[in-house]
């Protein structure tokens, strides 16, 4: 049934606004108990991936990864690596290139299409970790990473790969651009621009002449952020050119395994193209469940300080992912 009409999410009372879900996570809630063991792992560039683990000796290993300008201490991430841990699953953390704490070594950043980075991750675990069994969890820009990765790999990806969900995915980039530019988002935008303008100081340190720092302050959107930095240094023509080429949308049909996608119909980032309701009815692989509350990486839920997308994620993984 790769189209899920009803959902089990019914948000608690005075929680059916998106923007209430969206911002609730991360100004008011606390997850404690999570430790994690790091590991820095190269990547073919001469960069570096920083890895958080936690692990209950099992043989079922979670990839988790962040949206943007999130890291592995995103409060999202550590509930989600706390309730598989809970529920006999090892996790590993992926910080993309410059969220681990530390700047990265190259000009090149990390971007909503490069699949490139969880390709490194993916073959280190194979080489490293080769009895376990993978299912890969992902945020928002994480999820359109995971989305794409898996379209790209189609018939070749990894037998130990068994399966995969991911949460408030803008699968079309463009559209959602357009979403993040209204009033509605305003307030979002700014917090995303302060943190990315705090890298890029650090950039234009690192590489002088070939960040132009006072032009980032001038910066008002996340488009124009793209504009200036992620497209040209990343090689793309422009925003426009990197969010075509880099949306999981177009992906989709490709998937060959058990993959859930699960999207708020009240997310506030999401335009109506990010509900790819054709590509799930045309690939048995592919499912899209559509809530009608959750906001973006909200799902919020008052039982055992667990949410409701963390619990459906272990629901999902357990059914792909058997010992």
């Amino acid at each position: 049934m790769p189209l899920i009409q009803n959902s089990t999410y019914n948000p608690p009372r005075f929680f059916s606004n998106g923007h209430l879900q969206t911002v609730y996570q991360t100004l008011f809630r606390k997850v404690e108990g999570v430790k994690y063991q790091r590991e820095r792992i190269e990547t073919p560039d001469g960069d570096f991936l920083d890895l958080d683990w936690s692990l209950v000796d099992s043989e079922k290993l979670v990839i988790l990864i962040h949206g943007l300008e999130g890291s592995s201490n995103a409060v999202y991430i550590k509930a989600m690596v706390k309730i598989l841990n809970k529920n006999g699953f090892d996790t590993v953390s992926m910080n993309m290139r410059g969220c681990s704490g530390a700047s990265n070594k190259l000009l090149r950043a990390y971007h909503s299409g490069a699949t490139e980075d969880l390709e490194t991750v993916v073959s280190h675990i194979l080489k490293t970790k080769p009895q376990k069994k993978i299912g890969i969890v992902g945020f928002s820009l994480g999820g359109n990473l995971t989305l794409k990765y898996l379209g790209e790999q189609g018939e070749k990806v990894a037998p130990k790969i068994c399966g995969a969900v991911t949460f408030s995915v803008p699968c079309d980039l463009l559209g959602s651009s357009f979403e993040l530019k209204k009033p509605k988002c305003k307030m979002y935008t700014k917090r995303f621009l302060i943190r990315l303008g705090r890298k890029m100081k650090i950039k234009s340190e690192q590489f002088p002449n070939k960040i132009d720092f006072e032009k980032v302050k001038t910066l008002k959107n996340l488009s124009q952020f793209d504009d200036f930095f992620t497209a040209p240094v990343h090689g793309f023509k422009d925003a426009e050119d990197y969010y075509k080429k880099c949306s999981s949308k177009q992906f989709l049909p490709k998937i060959q395994i058990p993959t859930l996608l699960v999207n708020a119909d009240n997310d506030p980032f999401l335009s109506q193209s990010c509900f790819p309701i054709e590509e799930a009815k045309a690939n048995k692989n592919f499912s899209l469940e559509i809530t009608d509350s959750g906001g973006h990486v909200g799902f919020v839920s008052f039982s055992e300080n667990e949410f409701w997308y963390e619990k459906r994620a272990v629901e999902f993984l357990n059914s792909v992912i058997v010992n």
